[in-house]
């Protein structure tokens, strides 16, 4: 398979192989993945594990996609064996490069021929650290917290005084574009590690930042008023109505964040951003054209938006008004896939709960799959036409994508 060549890279995450088919259908130019071991998702159980490395690599060379291993986390001097192992599991796999902030990390992958990138966690912020990092890495991600003129006096300088990578060429800026932001510099939070003994930078977060708050006056007594109880969450980062912005400031890669999240998440996503980037690429972009996008992007898991963040100058975040997600659709799991009748276009599946009427919007979910929605316009039980089916119905109906059996069946059903 081949890609439409880009001067712009859209990043997506992959917590399993269902989003991992989901960003690739999407249209991410590359995707970027943890394994079991000094993951900073260890907390969300990550289904990939070393053995997985080559099966992933392989995927993303068949469909001419970049695949990236995190190895972000802090590490320990007893670890160092275990970054060791991990890095030539990924060289020998031919995983593309590996995102690290860990000096060690980063050495001995460079000593081993393998192309690193420089995480967020190292907060880059000014062209010192630009010009220090350079010397291992070919791209890196600046911190989340720069603003647009700041972002662009490191882009210029990187051309002026041309800094380039271990490959010779100019160093890639790369940007954290969309999802969900901690309300530490650059992530570098020990709330967690203070409240529950988990190190967030070990991924082990407990999120306890998400929680709503009473600000008391230990002396008095008296409880504060705050503007908003949440008060340690932020919104979420959305910086879709700016991709001309970050692109005339110099990013060329740009990292949707949710490894935690649903094949339908990084489906929803990356389409908007690879639709934004597109724009951009051929000189069409309008904010303003990519209002609905923004809006499909409310339905799936968000804690509101933070429209531009940091980088469009706000001194403070957004908060969110609860610490749970606020998406607009729910999902129901209705069964999974028991056939697909390929010629026809029909998925079947036993209905385990529910009722489900024509017209209902419906997901199909699975590791080759990705994520498929579809409005169930018409519904069969048993082969035939019905205007309801109810629990234990053989139910089919026609899907636009090839499903696979197994695959999760979803509804999708507006939040009251």
């Amino acid at each position: 398979m081949t890609k439409k060549q880009s001067r712009f890279e859209l990043m997506a995450p992959a917590g399993s192989y269902a989003a991992l088919s989901a960003a690739i259908r999407a249209g991410a130019d590359s995707i970027y993945f943890g394994v079991d071991k000094l993951n900073m998702r260890s907390r969300a159980a990550s289904p990939f594990g070393l053995g997985d490395l080559r099966r992933i690599a392989r995927i993303c060379r068949w469909c001419g996609v970049r695949s990236y291993l995190a190895l972000n986390v802090i590490v320990y001097d007893d670890e160092l064996e275990t970054v060791r192992e991990i890095c030539e599991a990924a060289k020998t796999a031919r995983i593309d490069a590996v995102i690290a902030s860990d000096i060690s990390a980063i050495e001995y992958a460079r000593s081993i021929g393998l192309e690193v990138h420089i995480s967020v966690q190292a907060n880059v912020s000014n062209m010192g650290a630009v010009r220090f990092y350079a010397r291992y890495a070919d791209v890196i991600v600046l911190a989340r917290e720069l603003t647009l003129e700041q972002i662009t006096v490191i882009g210029n300088a990187i051309h002026e005084e041309n800094i380039t990578g271990p490959k010779g060429e100019l160093v890639q800026i790369e940007l954290f574009a969309h999802g969900a932001l901690c309300v530490a510099i650059s992530g570098k939070c020990y709330m967690s590690l203070g409240c529950y003994n988990q190190s967030a930078n070990r991924g082990a977060c407990f999120q306890n930042c998400r929680r709503a708050y009473r600000l008391t006056d230990v002396e008095t007594g008296d409880e504060l008023e705050v503007q908003n109880r949440y008060i340690m969450s932020p919104k979420d980062l959305c910086t879709l109505p700016h991709l001309d912005k970050l692109a005339d400031a110099g990013v060329s890669v740009y990292k949707l964040e949710g490894r935690a999240r649903t094949a339908q998440y990084v489906d929803t996503v990356t389409k908007a951003y690879r639709a934004g980037l597109d724009a951009v690429e051929d000189g069409t972009f309008k904010p303003e054209d990519f209002d609905p996008l923004k809006a499909g992007l409310a339905d799936v898991f968000n804690r509101g938006f933070w429209d531009g963040g940091y980088y469009c100058g706000e001194p403070m975040g957004e908060w969110a008004a609860s610490g749970h997600s606020q998406a607009t659709h729910k999902r129901i799991q209705l069964g999974v896939v028991s056939n697909f009748f390929a010629k026809i276009g029909v998925v079947e599946f036993t209905l385990w709960q529910q009722e489900l009427l024509p017209g209902c919007e419906i997901l199909v979910e699975g590791p080759t799959t990705g994520a498929v929605q579809t409005v169930a316009d018409s519904i069969r039980v048993d082969g035939n036409p019905t205007d309801k089916a109810v629990k234990n119905d053989k139910v089919t109906f026609a899907l636009p994508e090839k499903a696979r059996r197994q695959d999760k069946v979803f509804l999708l059903e507006k939040c009251s």
